[in-house]
């Protein structure tokens, strides 16, 4: 994972967060590994934007850079993004990459552009107790945002909590390539990410500044409790939410 970043607020325990907490608990988590120059990924891109309008899933479209020499740089692309989804087909036991990906939950994948097949294996997880378990609670303090995890028991599991930051919205002009001559919407693009501190099962709260989204030049953030597996490689995520737009 990458550096923590300079002026991340601490975390502390804490027992409640009192006032006007507003209570998330998304349906799960899809996190889609795409690029502008794969011809096949554009009916993923679209599907991705159905997941985001449903307003029950965490949507987060990683742009990988292994296609770039194709003839055209993903804009939105990054070696960060291609590093996850490697480190993803480690935990997932598979011998390779390929886009479009959905990985959900961080237990699954399928093609992105199967839709039904996505749903399917959300609705399966939280029916069999493997989706997000852990509920997260955001609060808008003004220049802040806090968040707090519930407690909950995870036994010997490492779990990491995540800072995913994103652009809502980005409409692409591909000139060069396989999708040369489209222009393309795409939903919270990742353009960074950063493991911030372990969850122990103890109710936990972050305070992230506004600041941090301007510095990574986003507009978003998620937050991920996400397991690591034994070799360290990105798990199963068992709590997630993503930040309102923040008002100052």
């Amino acid at each position: 994972m990458m550096a923590l970043a300079a002026g991340l607020a601490a975390f502390a325990q804490t027992d409640a967060v009192a006032g006007d907490a507003l209570p998330a608990q998304p349906l799960g988590v899809v996190e889609l590994f795409t690029s502008q120059g794969c011809n096949s990924c554009p009916p993923a891109d679209s599907a991705l934007m159905e997941l985001a309008a449903r307003g029950d899933v965490v949507v987060l479209g990683y742009h990988v850079d292994y296609w770039d020499y194709l003839g055209w740089a993903d804009t939105l692309g990054s070696d960060a993004n291609t590093k996850r989804q490697y480190d993803y087909a480690r935990g997932l036991k598979r011998r390779g990459v390929y886009t479009p990906q959905a990985v959900i939950n961080g237990r699954s994948h399928t093609n992105g552009g199967h839709l039904r097949e996505i749903l399917a294996a959300l609705k399966q997880d939280q029916a069999q107790g493997n989706g997000l378990t852990v509920p997260l609670t955001l609060k808008d303090l003004g220049d802040r945002m806090r968040v707090t995890a519930a407690g909950a028991p995870i036994g010997d599991a490492k779990v990491h909590m995540v800072l995913v930051y994103f652009r809502r919205h980005a409409d692409v002009a591909i000139a060069r390539g396989e999708n040369a001559g489209k222009t393309i919407p795409y939903v919270n693009a990742v353009v960074d990410y950063q493991t911030i501190g372990m969850w122990e099962g103890r109710p936990l709260t972050v305070d992230i500044p506004n600041s941090e989204l301007t510095a990574k030049d986003a507009d978003g953030c998620a937050v991920l409790l996400q397991k690591a597996t034994k070799s360290g490689d990105p798990g199963a995520i068992i709590g997630a939410a993503i930040l309102p737009r923040q008002t100052s």
